[in-house]
């Protein structure tokens, strides 16, 4: 399994709880992320050095069996030649050979997401990468429910029951301290709860992770 974060806390706001049921399922998961916060594009020296601690902690909860860094720059990604992403992340597609991809909305209002979700599908093209039998698209709270185009609205096909695994997700979320916040704020406890509820009413579960299915190969 293999999930590609624009930035990290999206692996865990669109697919935490999919991602601890694949690890307890016994799957090996891989976590990309996309770029990284330096001094140069106005980021303090402490507030990188709590992200790198975030990061840690965070994979560690997870058990990834690995976290593949590109260090392209968060919030300029629609500044680089598009060529120069995808290079970054067919590499890792093609170190790890996924089977299952999960990528973020590509109408989520962060450009960076957009410019994720176009360098991804055309790194996991069939003929290059033929281990991946699923891409697939997941929904991040504060990105994807600002979308406002009716053409571009999240649609979901799938949803995974993660009843047994949201406690963890909202556990492993806390720790980005400073992504987190009270309250009717998007990325909060009760937000994130609401939403895993709401899709779990959508699946007959008490909560659940919804995803739209790009691409599925079944033999």
């Amino acid at each position: 399994m293999l999930v590609v974060a624009p930035h990290p806390d999206d692996e865990s706001l669109g697919c935490g709880g999919t991602l601890l049921r694949h690890r307890a399922d016994g799957a090996e998961v891989h976590w990309v992320i996309v770029t990284e916060m330096s001094v140069d594009a106005g980021y303090s020296a402490e507030r990188i050095a709590a992200r790198e601690a975030e990061i840690h902690e965070v994979a560690g909860r997870y058990a990834f069996a690995g976290v593949h860094r590109l260090g392209l720059p968060t919030v300029y990604l629609d500044t680089l030649p598009m060529g120069e992403v995808v290079g970054a992340i067919a590499a890792v597609v093609n170190q790890v050979a996924p089977t299952h991809v999960y990528v973020p909305h590509r109408h989520d209002v962060h450009s960076d997401h957009t410019v994720v979700f176009d360098a991804v599908v055309a790194a996991t093209k069939s003929f290059r990468c033929p281990s991946i039998r699923a891409l697939m698209t997941y929904e991040t709270l504060s990105e994807t429910d600002f979308a406002v185009r009716p053409d571009g609205l999240f649609r979901p096909n799938l949803f995974v029951d993660v009843t047994d695994h949201l406690e963890e997700k909202l556990a492993i979320l806390e720790l980005y301290g400073h992504e987190m916040q009270p309250f009717p704020f998007p990325r909060s406890r009760e937000a994130v709860a609401a939403l895993a509820a709401l899709r779990g009413t959508q699946a007959g579960v008490a909560a659940a992770e919804a995803f739209t299915i790009l691409k599925e190969i079944r033999p």
